[in-house]
């Protein structure tokens, strides 16, 4: 899934090429994608919008438009979104292509078909639950601390969890908890003043890594101009299959399911 890491490098990359242009039309090959308005609706406000700003928010993109509406974008699991020429054939996968000025087409791909897009007046009715950002700067250890208070979900439950912490999925909370040495089933609550310091800290590195690697294509995630990331390349932990050795201590790495999701740990780094 595109997580915080990833929605954030096709924000940025797409940010230079559709900042300033004009919605030309709608193409849509799945009606399921939209989720709000109506798809007529959704179509006839579109067009005509120039967008002004892309932002994210957790993992979802927001296209702030000039009627003051905003187009919001989650790519749920397997979706991306490419930058192509208007007179490029869609691929199979294409479930909407949203036509700009100057031959520009914004191609969602998605395999699965479980990406989604609202076209809303108020951006805090689709993302108002989220959690704080982990990359801002108020977001401190004591903000994590409190938001930790008395938790009894296990710690990896939580850092998934878009509403406890906002942009966090599968493989980065894998990430985040190896590199702060604490075992994804401790429990929220239970984790130390010393541990929370040092995964405030973890959290923050990995994602700021990430970013600077583009995000990672480990599946289905493709940048805007369709070429992959390459933070994978640094996982320690994230995704290495039963086998595997501890890139710190060569202790093989183990597989367990939190909350039905799929956790790579080591068990001599992170201790129970």
């Amino acid at each position: 899934m595109p997580e915080l890491p990833e929605v954030e490098t096709i924000k940025n990359e797409l940010q230079p090429y559709i900042v300033g242009h004009c919605v030309t039309g709608v193409t849509l090959f799945w009606d399921g994608i939209v989720r709000q308005p109506s798809v007529e609706e959704f179509c006839s406000h579109l067009i005509g919008q120039r967008i002004t700003e892309i932002a994210r928010r957790g993992k979802y993109l927001i296209f702030s438009l000039t009627s003051d509406e905003a187009l919001i974008i989650h790519l749920k699991m397997t979706g991306s979104l490419l930058l192509k020429s208007a007179l490029a054939e869609p691929d199979k996968f294409i479930r909407a292509i949203i036509h700009l000025d100057e031959e520009i087409g914004l191609h969602f791909r998605d395999p699965r078909k479980l990406g989604v897009m609202w076209l809303v007046e108020d951006t805090n009715s689709i993302t108002g639950k989220l959690g704080p950002e982990p990359l801002e700067a108020d977001f401190t250890p004591q903000i994590l601390a409190q938001r930790l208070t008395k938790r009894t979900a296990p710690i990896k439950a939580l850092l998934c969890d878009q509403g406890f912490i906002a942009g966090i999925g599968n493989m980065y909370a894998d990430e985040a908890l190896f590199a702060a040495r604490i075992h994804p089933l401790r429990l929220g609550g239970s984790l130390s003043r010393d541990e929370i310091e040092r995964l405030h800290s973890a959290i923050q590195q990995v994602l700021w890594s990430a970013i600077g690697n583009k995000g990672a294509s480990v599946d289905t995630y493709f940048r805007p101009s369709g070429e992959l990331g390459t933070a994978h390349f640094q996982f320690q932990v994230a995704h290495r299959l039963s086998g595997k050795l501890c890139p710190v201590c060569s202790t093989l790495i183990e597989r367990i399911v939190v909350r039905n999701r799929g956790t790579y740990f080591c068990p001599k780094c992170q201790p129970g």
